[in-house]
């Protein structure tokens, strides 16, 4: 009898958690070994049993995230193959996945590729990373018009920090941050700090380490 690959499914949403596991038990050749809310749980199931495969959301509003856990994961089972998972925009976790190892990030909102093929791909030893940024609209533009400074400002902007405190964080002077402010204000529409912060937040268009850590 083929062995089948056995699959870990890491997801805080119910919605999401159930669309991943009713994939891996209709795909051929997988076979869903658990299903979990936070990625601590997946972390230690993966300690005790076999899996082959982990799909694993970054944002857990309960304990470590999971780029967190996908890295204590592949330090100490670096067989285990990972696919990152959000249904933010953010890209500037696709990185830190590659630094860690992760073999495989997918844009769940985004991505033109199904997780079948995803899946698929990531088992046949590909790493399987989006070869462009998620197209959101923004205001009156899209993420592809905010220069990559104007998306660090941002994301810092929605940790509810000051200017002067964007200034320290990404050592820059004050009045470059309010230029920086200024000049999305008028590509996007949006009229005040408020309103960048809250739209780019309920998008997730950025998310500030704060939030990645505190959810």
């Amino acid at each position: 009898m083929e062995n089948k690959i056995r699959v870990v499914v890491a997801d805080d949403q119910n919605i999401s958690r159930g669309f991943f596991e009713m994939y891996v038990r209709a795909a051929a050749g997988y076979e869903l070994a658990a299903g979990f809310r936070t990625a601590q749980e997946a972390v230690d199931f993966v300690a005790d049993h076999e899996v082959d495969l982990l799909i694993l959301d970054v944002m857990m509003q309960d304990g470590i995230d999971g780029l967190t856990a996908a890295g204590l994961i592949k330090a100490k089972h670096p067989e285990v193959k990972i696919i990152l998972t959000t249904s933010a925009s953010e890209t500037n976790w696709e990185e830190r996945a590659r630094e860690i190892g992760v073999e495989s990030f997918w844009y769940k909102e985004y991505d033109e590729h199904g997780i079948q093929e995803i899946m698929d791909r990531t088992m046949r030893g590909e790493s399987v990373y989006p070869g462009s940024a998620p197209n959101v609209q923004f205001g009156r533009v899209t993420r592809a018009e905010l220069t990559d400074r104007e998306l660090e400002v941002l994301r810092e902007l929605t940790a509810s920090l000051t200017n002067e405190e964007i200034a320290d964080k990404l050592c820059i002077s004050v009045n470059t941050v309010k230029r920086h402010l200024q000049n999305i204000m008028e590509k996007t529409g949006f009229g005040s700090r408020l309103e960048l912060a809250m739209n780019a937040k309920s998008l997730g268009l950025v998310v500030s380490e704060d939030d990645l850590k505190n959810r």
